[in-house]
C-alpha cells in the first residue's frame, strides 16, 4: 500500500512518518515542495533524516496514485491537496481545521463523497480505546443516565517558531480535538449557541490568545465547556490531556487521554517525569486509517464532523470579538463552493 504525507508543516508530520514506515505493508513517500523561504529545501532534509523516500512536488507525488494520504500541509493549502487526492481515489486524513472558512471545508467534503472516498480527521484521542469504552458505556445510558453536561480541557505548550502560524492561538490549535470528542458522544448533534472567552497573558504573541474557555449548548440541551489553553512547558506536554467529563442525571465518567503511570525525577531536566499509560493514540489512530483503506468505511471523526467543528470555533472567535453568546443556525443543505 503506497501511503503519501504530504508536507512537514505540521509538527506531526515527522511522527506519521516514522510510524508509518514502522507498518508492514506500507510503502511511505513524502512531499513538501512549500518549504518556508528560510528553508526552502525542508521537505528534501527532512525526508533524508527519516529514511523516507521523497517525491519532489505535487505532481509527482499524485502521478504515483497513493491509496492513501495524509494531509499535513500549510492550512491554506489543505484544501487543494485533499481536492486532488480524492481524485486519485485515495483516502484521506487530514490535519485541523480543514480549511480557514467553512464554504472551503464543505467544498472538501463534498469532493471526497462525490469520489467515493472518506475523510478523516487526524484528532488522535476519538481513536483511543479508553474513549471508545466511554462513548459505549454513555450510549447505553447505564453509567450517566441522561447526558447533561461535558467538561474538557486540553493544554500544550505554546507553538514554537519552527511551526506553522495558525489562523489564531490556542483556542485554534486545542478546542478542536476537544470538540471533536463532544461530536462523537453526541452523534454529530448540531451546536445551538456558542460563547467564549480568551485572553493572551500566558503567550508572548500579542492579539494571539493563549487562553480559552468555549461554552456550547447543542440542540438537545446538554452543555459542553471546554477549557484550553498554551500553559505547559515545552519539556512536559503530556501533562495536558486531552481530558474529558461527562456528567449526567445518574452519575458521571472521567477521562484522560495522556493517564499516569509511573513518575520520577529527571536529572537530566531537572524535573518531574513521568510516563503515561495506555497505548500510542497517533499509532492506534494510523494503524485505523491504514485498515480501512479500500474498504469504504473508517473510524474516527470524518469531514462532516470537521465542518461542525470549524463552525463551533469560527463562532467562539466571533463570541470573543464581541462579547456575546453565539447563535448558530443548523445548515439545511451542504453549500458545495
Amino acid at each position: 500500500m503506497k501511503v503519501a504525507v504530504l508536507s512537514f508543516a505540521h509538527a506531526s508530520a515527522a511522527t506519521y512518518v516514522r510510524l508509518l514506515r514502522a507498518m508492514p505493508g506500507v510503502d511511505v513517500v513524502t512531499a513538501d515542495p512549500d518549504g518556508p523561504p528560510g528553508d526552502p529545501a525542508r521537505g528534501q532534509s527532512m525526508a533524508e533524516r527519516l529514511g523516507a523516500p521523497y517525491g519532489g512536488g505535487w505532481d509527482e507525488v499524485f502521478a504515483l496514485r497513493p491509496d492513501a494520504v495524509v494531509v499535513t500541509s500549510e492550512i491554506a493549502r489543505r484544501r487543494e491537496l485533499v481536492e486532488r487526492a480524492a481524485d486519485v481515489g485515495a483516502q484521506v486524513l487530514c490535519e485541523h481545521p480543514l480549511a480557514p472558512k467553512e464554504t472551503s471545508a464543505q467544498a472538501m467534503v463534498d469532493a471526497c463523497a462525490d469520489a467515493g472516498v472518506r475523510l478523516t480527521l487526524a484528532s488522535p484521542a476519538c481513536f483511543s480505546p479508553a474513549f471508545s469504552a466511554v462513548r459505549r458505556a454513555i450510549a447505553d445510558g447505564d453509567v450517566v443516565g441522561e447526558l447533561m453536561t461535558i467538561h474538557g480541557t486540553y493544554h500544550t505548550p505554546g507553538r514554537s517558531a519552527t511551526q506553522e502560524p495558525a489562523d489564531g492561538g490556542a483556542l485554534a490549535a486545542n478546542a478542536a480535538f476537544l470538540l471533536d470528542m463532544v461530536d462523537a458522544v453526541l452523534g454529530g448533534e448540531p451546536a445551538e449557541q456558542v460563547y467564549a472567552q480568551a485572553n493572551s497573558i500566558l503567550g508572548g504573541e500579542p492579539g494571539v490568545e493563549s487562553a480559552a474557555l468555549v461554552s456550547v449548548r447543542y440542540s438537545s440541551g446538554t452543555v459542553a465547556a471546554v477549557d484550553c489553553s498554551w500553559s505547559l512547558s515545552a519539556n512536559r506536554p503530556e501533562e495536558g490531556g486531552p481530558t474529558m467529563t461527562f456528567v449526567g442525571d445518574r452519575g458521571s465518567v472521567e477521562l484522560n487521554a495522556t493517564p499516569r503511570l509511573l513518575s520520577g525525577f529527571d536529572g537530566a531536566t531537572a524535573g518531574e517525569w513521568w510516563e503515561t499509560g495506555g497505548p500510542d493514540v497517533n499509532s492506534v489512530m494510523l494503524s485505523e486509517f491504514i485498515a480501512a483503506v479500500g474498504k469504504g468505511h473508517g473510524a474516527g471523526p470524518d469531514g462532516a464532523a470537521g465542518v461542525r467543528t470549524l463552525r463551533i470555533i469560527q463562532a467562539a472567535y466571533e463570541s470573543v470579538h464581541t462579547g456575546r453568546p453565539v447563535d448558530l443556525a443548523v445548515p439545511q443543505t451542504s453549500g458545495r463552493a
